[in-house]
């Protein structure tokens, strides 16, 4: 085993025990660890300093005021009482048993568009009060709405990790949204079957901090569910309308797209989102807005998580930097698998660096000098590998990966749980998705 891999392993049980037995807070355990990984490593103290400052940095710049918008939506969604009222329209009509299926269709849907991390985020209020209104733990939603994002976040274009996979390997990226689509399906089927069934069993209150009578008073005054969608479903249709017309439209041409490009950026979006939200409660007061009010207290909430999602992206920086995807892809690309070849090879980048767009085009750029010799010549195989390598990216997400962070504080999950329950469920979902590939291909050649 190459030293770099045991020093990834030591890490990963470094960060488990320091936060879990000792309860030292995750951020301070991730700048530790990620810092030591670089020592060990031998890297160049001046990449460590860069990887350090480039991860918290690059991964805050493209979420943080995602998070932060997006937990003053949930603030207002959850203390006007409209999620709860929402929650109730949606109970009525797919049953008290069916949320966690719900909620992993939902994102499966979602996160086409929309980034994992801001489907996540943006859908977590929902979850919550549908969960504290269905009378079941957290665990089974949240896991299952967060492999629902996951299964199209790295299968199905227009995510960008699969548009780039398809692009390099110069793949019909037709076919690949076909076939993504179904074998996308078929996985989440299997990941909402473990949410419901293993995940489900281990109880987290939704929502620990409010009762049933106080959820009975804000109801009172909450609004209507089709007002308190909108504050939730205008930023996805925004973010979908620029992904759609991106493909379709040439904006050098089209002054109108520049427009539609502005509103459908994430943040922008979700930022028309929290003036929605605004109108939610029966009147604004200032003070809902004020430090000690619902911002505020949303603001306070919003801190740890964004800290911890920033020192995630430090360890996988580190990582990203240290070269141990090259060592990985190194070790196994002499080894000749078939279709699983992709497959274990985008597992074990993204298991070790956390991004999946990263894992997606690191080993569609290995696997593409190796396509005519290994025999994927056809346009469906193409397509199929395209999918393998994105089944892979999905196994196994784990601290160093940003929305690993993001789905366990916002469920209330800890690390340990974390992996027990989230991390088990994307390495399921991902193989799941390489099976369903594996006959395919079978059924062809």
């Amino acid at each position: 085993m190459p030293i770099a891999v045991l020093y990834l392993l030591l890490s990963v049980v470094f960060i488990i025990v320091l936060t879990t037995k000792l309860n030292v807070h995750p951020f301070i355990v991730l700048l530790l660890v990620a810092l030591l990984y670089g020592f060990l490593t031998k890297m160049p103290l001046d990449l460590i300093i860069s990887s350090v400052n480039d991860g918290f940095g690059q991964t805050l710049g493209k979420i943080g005021l995602i998070i932060i918008l997006g937990v003053i939506i949930g603030a207002f969604l959850e203390n006007s009482g409209g999620a709860y009222t929402l929650a109730e329209r949606v109970i009525r009509l797919i049953g008290r048993n069916r949320v966690p299926a719900a909620m992993g269709m939902i994102g499966y849907f979602v996160s086409i568009p929309v980034f994992a991390d801001s489907g996540f985020i943006l859908l977590s209020p929902i979850n919550k009060s549908l969960s504290k209104k269905a009378g079941i733990s957290i665990t089974g939603s949240a896991v299952a709405l967060s492999l629902g994002l996951m299964s199209t976040h790295t299968l199905v274009p227009p995510t960008p990790g699969p548009i780039a996979a398809a692009g390099i390997l110069d793949a019909d990226l037709g076919l690949v949204v076909l076939l993504g689509l179904f074998i996308s399906a078929l996985a989440l089927s299997v990941g909402i079957l473990f949410a419901t069934k293993y995940a489900a069993r281990t109880y987290i209150d939704p929502n620990p901090d409010i009762s049933d009578i106080e959820i009975e008073k804000r109801t009172k005054n909450a609004p209507g569910a089709f007002k308190a969608t909108l504050p939730v479903l205008v930023p996805i249709l925004l973010i979908l309308l620029k992904s759609i017309t991106s493909s379709i439209i040439d904006p050098e041409t089209d002054s109108a797209f520049a427009f539609l490009s502005f509103i459908g950026e994430p943040f922008v979006a979700l930022l028309i989102g929290v003036f929605l939200a605004l109108l939610l409660p029966k009147k604004l007061d200032s003070a809902m807005l004020s430090t000690s009010g619902w911002v505020g207290k949303a603001l306070r909430d919003a801190s740890s998580i964004i800290l911890i999602t920033g020192a995630g992206g430090i360890f996988g920086k580190v990582l990203q930097n240290s070269g141990i995807a090259d060592i990985l892809s190194d070790t196994l690309a002499n080894v000749h698998l078939s279709i699983w070849l992709p497959f274990f090879l985008a597992a074990a980048i993204k298991t070790a660096q956390g991004s999946s767009t990263v894992s997606l085009i690191t080993t569609a750029s290995i696997m593409m000098p190796m396509m005519g010799t290994l025999g994927f010549t056809s346009e469906i195989e193409k397509a199929i590998v395209v999918l393998a390598i994105g089944a892979g990216s999905a196994v196994f997400s784990h601290a160093n990966d940003s929305f690993f962070w993001v789905v366990t504080q916002l469920s209330g999950m800890d690390v340990k749980t974390g992996y027990r329950l989230y991390s088990l469920g994307t390495f399921i979902l991902g193989t799941s998705g390489a099976i369903f590939l594996f006959i395919l291909y079978s059924i062809i050649s």
